[in-house]
């Protein structure tokens, strides 16, 4: 088995910003007109959002979204994102290729010397051609390229993938690329969910190298780890076969197809099932949580990453051993933990340890053990 390093990370982060008064201004003159409809018809008020109740909910302060127009219109609440012709290049390949060149770049590799893209994502735009050979086109890398969809876990999942085939010799460079554009599939209208979302875009180059070969400021990725258990707590619906369900079949139904969740068994099942995949993780490599200098886990919910390490460690863990970027950008879902990563490492010293991990659907729970070189 070869040795595999992270040779290279990149990120792309909308410019589009919505805070979290932006998107309660929206919401709530939304549920005052719905409200005097269901007043009309004798229903139960919808209930209204509020900015503090969001930050204390989840720990978001404002999100970057790929597009900003049409999501605070409340005759839409959704992006406008205008239909590309099938010939022109998909909006999520553009996202991702972009993430994919800033880590090519990082890396100073042409992207000929690609020979694996794995386009590891939480919502795919669709079944096929596959989304990472789009990008394995756009970008002029060779070999293979094909997609992986595990919720929140993707990234972490196709990073499980990569350094396997590159490890056992089967490729020598492989992209695992993760746009993630869920701003267009999330339910604006639902106050449980409607604030958790932003987009964003990443990209990690996993490489074998040389026994002697060295490159100080990279990673060895020393291990990987995936884990799942079936559960409906967060779920999406939308599929071809919505269709098939309905008399309509000229209309797409999203009401009850969109992202949906049921927090606080999502909460409670998810904490429980990370704090003991890091420990026993760890442990299999004969480490604890205090022994790794840092974790990169998965921007959803801070309460939920406080009380995960705090169940690891025995005590409260702060930003530097866990940083967190949830406040600025929002649930990115799989892209979430490998920004932190990308914007938290290079105060690293040379054989200091971090662990990225993430959790979602599924459940999924994926894992990375790096150390610094």
């Amino acid at each position: 088995m070869k040795r595999v390093i992270i040779s290279g990370s990149g990120v792309s982060i909308p410019e589009a910003v919505i805070t979290n008064e932006d998107l309660v201004d929206s919401f709530n003159a939304w549920v005052d007109r719905e409200n005097g409809d269901r007043a009309a018809r004798g229903l139960e008020p919808l209930q209204k959002s509020s900015a503090d109740f969001i930050h204390h909910a989840s720990g978001i302060r404002r999100r970057h979204v790929h597009t900003r127009e049409g999501i605070l219109d409340i005759d839409r609440m959704t992006p406008r994102i205008a239909a590309r012709d099938d010939d022109a290049l998909s909006v999520l390949a553009e996202f991702g290729a972009a993430a994919a060149r800033a880590a090519l770049a990082d890396a100073s590799m042409p992207a000929d010397e690609v020979d694996l893209v794995i386009c590891a994502s939480s919502h795919l735009q669709r079944l096929y051609p596959s989304i990472g050979i789009e990008i394995q086109q756009e970008i002029g890398a060779r070999g293979a390229a094909f997609d992986l969809s595990l919720g929140c876990s993707s990234a972490a999942a196709g990073v499980h993938v990569a350094f396997n085939l590159v490890r056992s010799g089967a490729h020598r460079r492989a992209l695992v690329v993760t746009p993630e554009l869920i701003t267009a599939h999330l339910n604006f209208r639902d106050r449980q969910t409607h604030f958790i979302f932003g987009d964003a875009a990443t990209a990690l180059l996993i490489e074998a190298v040389e026994e002697d070969d060295r490159p100080a400021g990279r990673f060895e990725v020393l291990d990987t780890r995936n884990w799942t258990q079936f559960s409906n707590n967060i779920r999406s619906n939308f599929s071809y076969l919505n269709r098939a369900a309905q008399e309509d079949v000229s209309v797409i139904a999203t009401e009850g197809n969109l992202i949906k969740q049921q927090g606080n068994r999502v909460f409670k099942d998810v904490t429980v099932a990370s704090h003991r995949f890091i420990v026993d993780f760890l442990a299999e490599h004969g480490r604890t949580p205090d022994t790794v200098r840092r974790f990169w886990l998965h921007q959803a919910n801070a309460r939920m990453n406080q009380m995960i390490l705090k169940l690891a460690f025995g005590r409260e863990i702060g930003h530097d051993t866990a940083p967190m970027v949830l406040e600025e950008l929002g649930n990115t879902a799989a892209a979430g933990a490998v920004v932190a990563l990308h914007q938290n490492h290079k105060d690293m010293a040379p054989g200091e340890y971090g662990l990225l991990c993430t959790y979602g659907a599924g459940y999924s729970i994926g894992g990375a053990l790096l150390r610094m070189i």
